[in-house]
């Protein structure tokens, strides 16, 4: 059984988290306060031991805030106001714990029953080089990806992408249409954009706990999820749920080892099988890890298969990674091959975990 954390434990982690948010000086000044006052990070402890953790906190404050935009805490939030507050405003945490208590029983709920889950379509900017090559080597894909959320990233061929080279050039490639979902990325090195979107012939998800984007409330939390300081990922979250929403990408509830071979066997009749994962491995336990390379050298030792994984070496050192397992913390894009049941496996990128750039070799 996990023993609950204790005061010190979770004031340490809210320092923690505000130590590291760079990009989201936001939640950096909330968690900062919130680690200074017992009556605010107690309220974690509705929450499961496993899930006591400030950015479930911080998410349920944002999903509950989303529906009163009004409030005078919103003042604060950069996705909610197009000039806001200060974050070192002094008012900010009393308005903050006014907010809190004033909801303290539908907090208690959430933090009881939700975890955080974000599905980010910056991702997609990762994916689109790797399976442009998949689709150039063999036709149109069947496009199955595991930890899909909601299922955005199924939907890589329906957005724009622009990547730029910063090597010192000004050379661009735009690939795709005109869309209300369009990815920016930096791009350095050796690294092959494809000209035109992969022609996905079928997707499908998988998901432990799988987000319905067309009910307001499902999508409303994957919104919560997104740091209210990055205004540019809330604001193209919310365009990807509304192309969703028109055509929903079909999703089954299912184990990341155990829903392989069904969900493969589903869609290969379709096309080229890829399977996908981004930032989702590192939730799972390293037997889970092991277990889940293994289901795929089984699969791929009887048909072809690709599959295409971001994740970080460090995290997920099971992972069969071209260069090992490394000693830093990084994002890789990799792609593995069984051709005629034999397995190769190459690395085309370190990137930003969200997508803002990528390095080639």
């Amino acid at each position: 059984m996990t023993t609950p954390p204790d005061d010190a434990e979770l004031a340490r982690r809210f320092r923690e988290t505000s130590a590291s948010q760079v990009r989201a000086p936001l939640y950096a000044a909330l968690t900062a306060g919130i680690a200074d006052d017992p009556s605010l990070y107690r309220l974690l402890a509705h929450a499961p031991p496993q899930q006591q953790l400030p950015v479930l906190l911080l998410a349920c404050t944002h999903a509950l805030l989303l529906e009163q935009p009004d409030h005078e805490l919103a003042q604060w939030y950069p996705n909610l106001t197009s000039h806001p507050r200060s974050p070192w405003d002094e008012a900010l945490l009393p308005t903050f714990e006014q907010f809190v208590t004033a909801h303290t029983g539908a907090l208690a709920d959430m933090l009881a029953t939700r975890t955080t889950q974000t599905n980010e379509v910056g991702r997609c900017l990762l994916l689109v080089p790797a399976l442009g090559v998949l689709a150039d080597e063999c036709g149109p894909l069947a496009h199955l990806d595991v930890g899909t959320s909601g299922g955005l990233n199924l939907l890589c061929d329906r957005y724009c992408y622009r990547y730029t080279s910063d090597d010192g050039g000004a050379a661009e490639r735009i690939v795709g249409a005109a869309s209300p979902v369009r990815l920016e990325a930096t791009t350095r090195g050796t690294l092959t954009i494809p000209g035109r979107l992969p022609a996905i012939a079928a997707r499908l998800g998988v998901d432990a706990d799988p987000i319905d984007v067309t009910d307001d409330g499902a999508a409303r939390w994957l919104e919560a999820c997104i740091w209210p300081d990055q205004r540019d990922r809330f604001l193209r979250l919310r365009a990807a749920i509304g192309i969703a929403r028109s055509d929903p990408p079909e999703i089954v509830a299912g184990d990341a080892v155990s829903a392989l071979a069904p969900a493969i066997q589903r869609i290969r009749h379709h096309g080229h099988p890829v399977v996908t994962n981004s930032w989702v491995l590192n939730y799972l336990s390293p037997k889970q890890r092991t277990a889940y390379v293994a289901e795929l050298d089984r699969l791929g030792s009887n048909a072809d298969l690709s599959w295409v994984f971001v994740e970080s070496p460090t995290m997920t050192p099971e992972l069969p990674w071209p260069s090992g397992p490394g000693d830093e913390f990084r994002t890789v894009v990799a792609v593995a091959r069984w051709r005629g049941g034999q397995r190769t496996v190459e690395q085309l990128a370190t990137c930003h975990p969200h997508g803002y750039w990528l390095h080639g070799h």
